[in-house]
């Protein structure tokens, strides 16, 4: 016999479901105008030096200032024709983007991160502009670089700019993370939904919501319908019928879904295995009517101060060689699914590394980095922003010791206000998301097609 007591301790499982849970809406007819972000965040600060690498005079410097961490230069997997002044090589590992570079479907976004203001390395030295607090913390920094303003406001850009898109653009599901790290997606007054890397949104302790007729189910979905006087009871019970209803929906989803046939990879990595499941999900959310979508997948170890070269499964090497195969596999499969157009997937990490290696075999915390955007509406075979120097104490490097801390060209607001304006984000809105953009003249960048 199931009771009440055994059925809320089998829900405690989905507990963070009920906390994250968003807001439900029934199901339209399949619409063409649906679009969605998605946002694979490379947790501890990926090393953009080693990236992508300039292989024209500009290897010198590179090679000079990176000593044993530097590349060499005929590993690197040449980038067709010239971008902001260079010829680029990628990480060897990297080697299923190069196809999609050429393709004009990936663009790198050259040393971007946090500005309050626009910056020099010498004004950063003097002290003469306003820059972010706890540069290079990383949870400081992971949360500014998707939009905490450092103030109580805790929400991040894209959950800013969902609210305020037009109420035909809005539906449920909108602002979804595959775990807890949810700054990127939180809105001002509306919560994130939560769906499982690894697809199993179904089971709820007891119950499989992908089997509704089940008595495990149908009890779950009596507790969402319960309704309490007591505020802090009532509150519990929203939450939780909300997120009953996403899980449910999600769980549905799955089932009648099948799995992409592009390689992803052998690998048991959340980022494989979370690109695989959305990629069959897509077009099953576009299928239901639904118009905007936001998906945070973070993902991997790349706070690298030791042993960043080499085949363990922590090193920069192999975990880019995981990335890469992954994202190839989730384009190709979006394109399959005629969400050629439909979908844009941005690469970001809160910081970069230094040039100068560390006494490790690794590189320390930096500022500025290379994040990338892969996709249809990317305008792609290009490098946007300015692409900094590599030699150490130059005037783009803003570390007192010469260590190669590179002052970022391009703000991370700026990059993240381009992509929320193809979301439908009105530019008269952008101060209202972006609050530092004021500062800048150029709101955005040239990194989506016109």
């Amino acid at each position: 016999m199931i009771t009440r007591r055994h059925l809320l301790g089998a829900t405690g499982a989905a507990s963070l479901a009920a906390t994250l849970g968003t807001l439900s809406g029934k199901g339209r007819a399949a619409d063409e105008d649906f679009r969605a972000l998605v946002v694979v965040y490379l947790n501890g600060g990926n090393d953009g030096n080693n990236t992508l690498v300039p292989t024209d005079g500009a290897y010198g410097d590179y090679q000079f200032a990176r000593q044993n961490l530097a590349l060499p230069k005929s590993s690197l997997l040449a980038l067709p024709g010239t971008a902001a002044g260079h010829t680029f090589g990628l990480h060897p590992a990297l080697a299923p983007l190069v196809n999609l570079y050429t393709q004009e479907r990936l663009a790198f976004i050259a040393n971007v991160g946090p500005l309050v203001e626009p910056s020099t390395a010498a004004q950063v030295l003097a002290g003469t502009v306003d820059v972010p607090p706890f540069l290079m913390s990383h949870n400081d920094q992971t949360a500014i670089v998707q939009g905490w303003t450092v103030q109580d406001d805790t929400s991040g850009w894209a959950g800013r700019a969902l609210e305020l898109l037009p109420s035909r653009l809005q539906n449920r599901l909108a602002a979804v993370t595959s775990d807890t790290n949810r700054t990127l997606v939180l809105g001002r007054r509306s919560p994130v939904s939560f769906m499982d890397g690894n697809g199993n949104n179904s089971w709820w302790g007891i119950g499989d919501l992908a089997r509704p007729q089940e008595i495990g189910a149908q009890s779950l979905g009596r507790m969402a319908q319960w309704q309490f006087a007591n505020a802090y009871e009532g509150e519990y019970a929203r939450t939780y019928g909300m997120a009953f209803d996403d899980s449910t929906f999600i769980a549905q989803a799955r089932a009648a879904v099948v799995e992409p046939s592009a390689d992803f990879g052998n690998s048991d990595e959340r980022v494989v295995t979370s690109l695989r499941n959305l990629a069959s999900l897509l077009p099953y959310f576009r299928s239901k009517g639904l118009k905007r979508q936001v998906f945070l997948q973070t993902w991997g170890n790349f706070d690298t101060h030791t042993n960043q070269r080499g085949s363990d499964r922590n090193t920069q090497d192999a975990q880019l060689a995981v990335l890469g195969k992954a994202l190839a596999a989730f384009d190709e499969t979006n394109r399959a699914n005629g969400l050629d157009m439909n979908v844009v997937t941005l690469v970001m990490t809160e910081f970069g590394r230094t040039i100068r290696p560390g006494s490790g075999g690794g590189s320390e915390h930096a500022w500025g980095n290379h994040w990338f955007a892969v996709g249809g509406p990317v305008a792609g075979k290009a490098v946007v922003g300015r692409f900094p120097s590599l030699v150490l104490g130059s005037a783009d490097d803003g570390d007192l010791g010469k260590n190669g801390r590179m002052v970022p060209t391009t703000s991370s607001d700026q990059v993240g206000a381009t992509l929320m304006q193809w979301m439908g984000l009105q530019s008269s809105q952008f101060h209202d998301v972006f609050p530092n953009l004021v500062n800048f003249q150029s709101k955005t960048v040239p990194l989506l097609r016109t």
